[in-house]
C-alpha cells in the first residue's frame, strides 16, 4: 500500500536526484577519467613513435591522467591501424599514425583491414617530419648530383635500404629512381633503425631515413646527408639542399596525425582537439620536436580530413607508377 509516508519518501528521493543530477552528469561527462592509449602502428624508435611519446607526456600533464604509447607494428602499419578502427569509440584509444599507413597502404595492400576514411574520425594533424637521403661516409658522392653521376657510371645498381616493403622510405626511393633515371636495388629491413644501422656499418651504401631515426648518426658523422626529401630545407639542417633543388619537382613532406575510431562523441573529440592544440603550442613540445628534426603541424580536424583525401589521390598515382605491391 502506498501510504503518506511512502509518498513523502518518494518525493524526497526525486528531489534529491534532481539536485544531484547536474553533478552526476558532470561526473559522467568528465574526460578523461582513466588512462588514454595512443596506438602507434610502427616499431619503437621511428619518427611516429618519437612524436607520439612527446605528445603523450604533455597530454598526461594537461589531463592529470596517464597517457601511454602502445606500439602495435605489423604489415607496414596495418595491424595497429586496423585495431584502432575496431576499438571502442569512447576516446580512450586513439591512433597516432604516419601518412604512409593511413594514405599509402590502401594502394599497396589488397587487404588492410580498415577504410582510411570511413573507419576514423580525424582529430588533428600533429607534426611534419624531416626525411633525408643518407649515405655511408665512404660513398664517393656528397650531393644528389654526384650520386646521380655515380649511379649512372656503375654497371650494377646501388643498394638502398628501407624500413620495409611499401614503407615511405621505400616509396621515396622509387620516386627518386623515376625522377632521375638511375637504378637502385631496394633492400628492405624490419624497421628504420635496422636499415640505418646497416648503412652506418657499410653493408648498404644508401637509405632514406626520417630525422628522428637518423639524427644521432648524422650529428656523430656516422651518416652523411646527400639531400633533404622535403619540399623545403630543414631548420635542423639549414645548409643541406633539398633533392628538389637538383631534381625539379621532387619532394614530399611526411606528416603525422591523430585519429579516433569513427563515431567517437563530438564533445570528446572537441576536448581532445583543444588539448592537442594546447600541447603543440607549448614551447617545451616545440623544442622537443625540433631536436627530432620535426615541427608542429597545427590544424583542425577538417583540415586533416582534406589532407587525407588529397593524399589518397596523390599516392594512388605514385604507387601505381612505381609498380610497388606488398601482397
Amino acid at each position: 500500500m502506498f501510504t503518506p509516508m511512502h509518498r513523502r519518501n518518494w518525493w524526497l528521493a526525486c528531489w534529491g536526484l534532481a539536485l544531484c543530477s547536474p553533478w552526476l552528469a558532470q561526473a559522467q561527462d568528465k574526460y578523461p577519467s582513466k588512462t588514454v592509449t595512443l596506438v602507434v602502428p610502427q616499431t619503437a624508435g621511428g619518427a611516429n613513435d618519437a612524436i607520439a611519446r612527446v605528445l603523450a607526456q604533455k597530454l598526461s600533464e594537461q589531463w592529470g591522467q596517464p597517457v601511454v604509447v602502445e606500439n602495435r607494428p605489423g604489415a607496414g602499419g596495418n595491424v595497429g591501424t586496423a585495431s584502432v578502427a575496431k576499438a571502442k569509440n569512447d576516446g580512450y584509444t586513439l591512433l597516432v599514425n604516419a601518412d604512409s599507413a593511413q594514405v599509402i597502404n590502401p594502394f599497396l595492400y589488397q587487404r588492410t583491414g580498415f577504410d582510411p576514411v570511413k573507419d576514423f574520425d580525424p582529430v588533428a594533424p600533429l607534426a611534419k617530419a624531416g626525411y633525408v637521403l643518407v649515405a655511408n661516409p665512404a660513398l664517393p658522392a656528397n650531393t644528389v648530383a654526384e650520386l646521380i653521376a655515380l649511379a649512372k657510371s656503375k654497371p650494377e645498381p646501388l643498394a638502398i635500404a628501407s624500413a620495409g616493403n611499401g614503407t615511405l622510405n621505400h616509396l621515396i626511393g622509387e620516386m627518386l629512381q623515376k625522377a632521375t633515371g638511375i637504378q637502385l636495388q631496394h633492400i628492405p629491413y624490419k624497421g628504420a633503425a635496422m636499415a640505418a644501422t646497416d648503412v652506418v656499418g657499410g653493408q648498404v651504401p644508401l637509405s632514406v631515413q626520417s630525422m628522428p631515426s637518423s639524427i644521432a648518426f648524422i650529428r656523430s658523422g656516422k651518416l652523411k646527408v646527400l639531400g633533404v626529401v622535403n619540399e623545403k630545407r630543414l631548420a635542423a639542417l639549414p645548409d643541406v639542399p633539398t633533392i628538389g633543388e637538383t631534381v625539379k619537382g621532387f619532394g614530399a613532406t611526411p606528416w603525422y596525425g591523430m585519429f579516433a575510431p569513427a563515431g567517437t562523441p563530438k564533445h570528446i573529440l572537441a576536448q581532445i582537439q583543444d588539448e592537442v592544440a594546447k600541447a603543440l603550442d607549448a614551447k617545451e613540445t616545440q623544442d622537443k620536436l625540433a631536436t627530432l628534426g620535426c615541427e608542429p603541424f597545427k590544424g583542425s580536424a577538417e583540415q586533416l580530413a582534406i589532407i587525407v583525401r588529397d593524399d589518397l589521390q596523390r599516392w594512388s598515382r605514385i604507387v601505381k607508377d612505381s609498380g610497388a605491391r606488398v601482397d
